[in-house]
């Protein structure tokens, strides 16, 4: 039965309440029919107005509340359609539309649109069904990837601001030191450090700056330091298999090697690089980039940095690269395992030097045609580039062995005295140093004396006196003081000690010239006077005129004609090598066979004070000299090195200009000159007095009675004295022509340090000879090293000795007087320079004479009783005091019969030992 034909019960209440709301939610969707009431009267309005409204149905019970009550309960149900412009149906629970109009109305039924409100982000979407509520909108999609890319953005620019460009990794700018030859060539590399000597910008030639860009990094003067084109296009070329830049900027590669120190290819490490990349390029100089790039890669063999590369491949400073040569380089940073065209088939049996070889040529053809077609050279540049230029093989690396060491450890020392470079810094690496060491002259030294070692010294068939034999020696360039050789030893790894430095061997008669330079210089003091007598109150000697007493075992006098006394009272008196007694003979003579006796007296007439200041003058270091005011001081018995005999023999050479001896040009650090050398000659001696040391010296050589004459060398002048110690401790022969100077030392000294109280031994039976001389195998090794040292050197005669203003002649030395106590000689301490300090020790004599040929000079003196006899070609000389029984000369497989040796006696109170 239809509701309008149901008949309400007479006493209920209105229609409504939960059963309407029931009824009304289990209404079908669609049209309905309104409900009948009797016939005649019109169906109430859908809406219901007040309950005391005129005409209208109250509101049934409980019904829109009910019907809120049953949406929340989940109860949807969908709302009758109404026509359009229909009423829309019936009761407030039905689905009517919504003020009478259609479906389409806001109906508050539910037959509207989904309940619940509508969410920011609409997904899945409220309003759709099936799978289009799972169909993200085209505003959710561009909504969501604009938010990813400004997320992605934000975080970039976080980091951004929050990352640090880190400071230069110290792996990246540890250096070694690099120690050069005086023609520019590398001699070694030496520190704990890398093979790198950092250059700066302006070093690097423009080529291989384009070398690199066109090979590596085409943008890298406009590219922030990231460049994601280029890496795109390396991906791709790397896909279709051609060669390609690579897919880092130099930026990038930059940060890596100098900034991250980190070869590893993790993510992290990847984006940290790529930000300070950014960052690096906005804060730091592309010319900066640019050199620290090229500064800290690695080239192989050994070699980073471009500096270390030019070196290793063509032997040659970076900026002297040119194109081709800058493509090898650049070609080969590429990975110099299968570029480099030595090979290195040991790391990888593909990488032999054919194969590397062809692999160089064809990148390097390539980035040369990069290079012009971006611009940096012209066709006619690259038309001339048609063959791999000449690589040099690769250098085994050279050590400190040999005479390396030692050449390294004087230009160390020299750099710590004249620069105040100290050895920490020096350990901390990067210097380059440019020595004065010639290696042809360093090779013919050391040649020389291990041939004289190979052929003489045996310590296995004469262990007791062939032992412990040392020798050392020293070259210097009489001009300027450059130290252009030296000889330390048998090997810097074995012998630590340089022997051409801090030996402590005595110098003997050595010493001699420099008491005869103070006599010509400061002269004799008046007897008459006092000890402090100014210039105008002393005479100065002329060498030849001048005549002193040669006599064995002479008492030795103050210069007021007191006897000189030992500590103990006894009479001090000068004995002359093997006894030789000489009568008056003038200086030039006692110097040619190196008696003792007239130049001790000499020494005493001018003061020990002077012979010292003379020769401190001269370039011999005042720690290296013993102290004190004894006789025997003009003997030799201070200590002076090889390197500084040398350097105070060639101020006699060099006209009494002074100049220290030194072995560093110039330091150089980060690609600048940190330090250089400058020149400081200073005025020791007159002109006159240096040239008349030199000729007096001269005839020590070209005399046929002078013990130097085995140094001569054919058709050059050649100046020289030769010395020996006493027992034998040393014998030295330092000489030198006009444009070089050398010392030669020998000598027997145990040289382990952990053997306590080690002293020098005396060289009798040293090399199968009776004695040792420096006549004997100094004067050989001097010979025959100087013969090839000044090989290619003009020919230049020494100058003739100017005549000694106010020089007079005089006799000197005899009266017996008391003498003070001598000083006893302190230990020496260790030279601050290339100098030899070490303890006074005695001396040796020389073979004595009976009969002393004359002079060959006219001019007399009033003192020279036997002008007119033949003899010394350099001066008077008064005939011989003989002894009884007369000694001759002891031959010596080194020394002919009538050669005295050049040794020194010390001084005997009484006949016997000081």
């Amino acid at each position: 039965m239809s509701e309008h034909r149901r008949k309400m019960p007479p006493q209920q209440p209105p229609t409504g309440g939960r059963a309407a709301a029931r009824r009304a939610a289990q209404q079908p969707m669609g049209r309905m029919p309104a409900p009948a009431h009797d016939v005649g009267v019109e169906a109430p309005s859908a809406s219901y107005g007040p309950p005391s409204s005129y005409g209208e149905e109250q509101r049934p019970y409980g019904g829109r509340a009910e019907a809120r009550r049953a949406a929340q309960r989940g109860s949807r149900r969908r709302g009758a359609d109404s026509g359009p412009g229909g009423t829309g149906g019936g009761r407030r629970g039905g689905g009517g539309g919504g003020g009478g109009r259609g479906s389409g109305g806001p109906g508050r039924g539910s037959g509207g649109r989904p309940p619940g409100k509508k969410r920011i982000i609409d997904y899945p979407r409220h309003n759709k069904y099936g799978w289009r509520r799972w169909m993200p909108s085209w505003k959710l999609v561009t909504g969501t990837f604009l938010f990813f890319c400004a997320s992605v953005m934000g975080a970039a620019a976080f980091a951004y601001s929050r990352v640090d460009v880190p400071n230069e990794a110290e792996t990246a700018t540890s250096q070694n030191n690099i120690y050069y030859w005086a023609d520019g060539s590398r001699m070694v590399a030496t520190g704990s450090g890398t093979n790198r000597q950092i250059v700066k910008f302006e070093q690097i030639p423009k080529p291989m700056q384009d070398a690199v860009i066109s090979a590596e990094n085409k943008t890298f003067w406009e590219d922030s330091g990231v460049d994601p084109m280029g890496i795109g296009r390396a991906v791709w070329n790397m896909a279709m298999g051609g060669q390609t830049q690579g897919g880092s900027t130099i930026t990038q590669q930059y940060v890596k090697n100098n900034r991250l120190d980190d070869q590893s290819q993790t993510v992290t490490r990847k984006v940290k690089e790529l930000f300070i990349s950014m960052k690096v390029g906005n804060e730091v100089t592309k010319q900066e980039v640019m050199a620290g790039y090229l500064n800290t890669s690695y080239y192989g063999r050994g070699a980073y940095g471009i500096q270390a590369a030019a070196r290793a491949y063509f032997n040659k400073d970076v900026e002297e690269l040119n194109p081709s040569e800058s493509a090898v380089l650049a070609a080969v940073l590429k990975g110099a395992t299968y570029y480099d065209p030595a090979g290195y088939p040991d790391v990888d049996p593909s990488a032999t030097a054919q194969a590397n070889t062809e692999r160089l040529t064809k990148r390097w053809k390539w980035i040369l045609d990069e290079m012009q077609r971006d611009g940096h050279i012209s066709a006619e540049e690259r038309a001339k580039y048609t063959a791999l230029p000449k690589v040099q093989k690769i250098k085994k690396s050279a050590n400190l062995s040999g005479q390396i060491g030692y050449l390294v450890s004087t230009a160390n020392l020299n750099m710590k005295n004249e620069f105040d470079i100290s050895e920490a810094e020096l350990e901390r690496g990067g210097y380059e140093i440019h020595t004065t060491f010639e290696k042809s002259k360093v090779d013919k030294m050391e040649q020389v004396i291990k041939n004289v070692i190979k052929e003489n010294i045996d310590p296995k068939k004469r262990p007791k006196e062939d032992s412990h034999v040392q020798f050392g020696g020293a070259s210097v360039d009489t001009a300027t003081g450059k130290i252009v050789a030296i000889y330390g030893g048998v090997d810097a790894t074995k012998h630590f000690r340089s022997n051409a430095d801090n030996t402590g061997a005595q110098v003997g008669s050595t010493f001699k010239p420099f008491v005869l330079a103070a006599a010509m210089t400061d002269g004799v003091r008046d007897p008459e006077l006092g000890p402090q007598q100014d210039a105008s109150e002393r005479t100065i000697l002329d060498p030849d005129k001048s005549l002193y007493n040669g006599k064995d075992d002479l008492a030795v006098r103050k210069y007021n004609g007191d006897i000189w006394l030992d500590d103990k009272g006894n009479e001090w008196r000068q004995s002359n090598d093997e006894d030789a007694s000489y009568g008056d003979i003038s200086l030039r003579y006692a110097m040619m066979k190196s008696a003792n006796s007239p130049y001790v007296q000499l020494g005493m007439d001018v003061g020990i004070d002077k012979v010292r200041n003379a020769a401190i003058k001269a370039g011999v270091r005042e720690d290296s000299l013993v102290k004190g005011d004894f006789p025997s001081f003009s003997l030799g018995v201070s200590s002076p090195s090889a390197i500084r005999m040398a350097g105070a023999y060639a101020t006699f050479a060099n006209q009494g200009e002074q100049n220290d001896p030194y072995s560093v040009e110039k330091v150089v650090r980060n690609g600048s000159v940190v330090n250089k050398h400058k020149a400081e000659p200073k005025r020791a001696f007159s002109p006159a007095v240096a040239n008349n040391i030199t000729d007096v010296l001269r005839s020590v050589v070209a005399d046929d009675r002078g013990t130097g004459r085995k140094a001569r060398l054919p058709g050059r002048d050649v100046a020289g004295k030769t010395g020996t110690t006493d027992d034998n401790m040393s014998a030295w022969f330092v000489g030198y022509t006009a444009q070089l100077a050398t010392a030669i030392d020998m000598y027997r000294f145990d040289d382990d340090e952990t053997k306590p109280d080690r002293t020098f031994e005396s060289m009798y039976g040293t090399g199968d000879q009776p004695t040792i001389h420096g006549s004997s195998f100094p004067s050989r090794i001097w010979r025959e090293y100087m013969l090839d040292a000044v090989k290619g050197m003009p020919k230049v005669d020494f100058p003739e000795p100017e005549k000694l203003e106010g020089a007079k002649a005089i006799f000197g030395g005899g009266a017996e007087s008391p003498t003070p106590t001598p000083t006893d000689s302190p230990t020496p301490t260790e030279s601050a320079s290339p100098t030899i300090t070490e303890s006074a020790s005695p001396t040796t004599t020389p073979p004595g004479q009976t009969k002393t040929p004359k002079p060959g000079k006219t001019t007399c003196s009033v003192w020279d009783f036997n002008c007119n006899n033949p003899g010394d070609p350099g001066g008077n000389t008064g005939e011989p005091t003989p002894t009884d029984p007369t000694p001759t000369d002891s031959p010596t497989p080194t020394d002919s019969p009538t050669d005295s040796s050049g040794g020194n006696g010390n001084g005997r109170p009484g006949g016997g030992t000081p």
